[in-house]
C-alpha cells in the first residue's frame, strides 16, 4: 500500500465482472471428499522429492517426467494414488471461458488415449 491498491481494485473488478460457474466449487467439494476418504493413501513415488540418498534409493522421484520438456507438454506419468485414478473433479460448463477449458481437457484425454502408459 498505497502502490498496490490499484492492482487490488483491478483484480476485484475483473472477478466481479467475470462470468460465474460453480464447476470449480463442485470440483473442490469432490476433491475434498476424496481427500477425507483416502487420507492414508501414499503419494506416488515418482512425484516425491528425493533430497537424500536414502529417499533416492527408495525410489522417490524415479521415472519422474517433466511435461515442459516434451513436445506436447504432456506426460504419461501417473500422479494420483491408485485408488483415485480415473476420478474427475473439474467438469467445465459452457459458462464464460469454460468452453475453452472443456475443449482443452478433451484434447488432453484424446492425447492420453493415443499415448497409453
Amino acid at each position: 500500500m498505497p502502490e498496490c491498491d490499484v492492482h487490488l481494485v483491478e483484480a476485484v473488478t475483473y472477478l466481479a465482472l467475470a462470468p460465474k460457474s460453480n464447476a470449480i466449487y463442485k470440483a473442490r467439494l469432490a476433491a475434498a471428499k476424496d481427500v477425507k476418504e483416502t487420507i492414508d493413501e501414499p503419494v506416488p513415488l515418482q512425484i516425491r522429492n528425493a533430497p537424500t540418498k536414502l529417499m533416492k534409493g527408495l525410489g522417490y522421484g524415479k521415472d519422474y517426467q517433466l511435461a515442459h520438456a516434451t513436445k506436447d507438454k504432456l506426460t504419461t506419468m501417473k500422479t494420483m494414488p491408485t485408488s483415485l485414478e480415473g476420478h474427475e473433479y473439474y467438469l467445465p460448463t459452457s459458462q464464460g471461458h469454460e468452453d475453452r477449458f472443456k475443449a482443452r481437457l478433451e484434447q488432453i484425454k484424446q492425447w492420453h488415449e493415443k499415448h497409453p502408459e
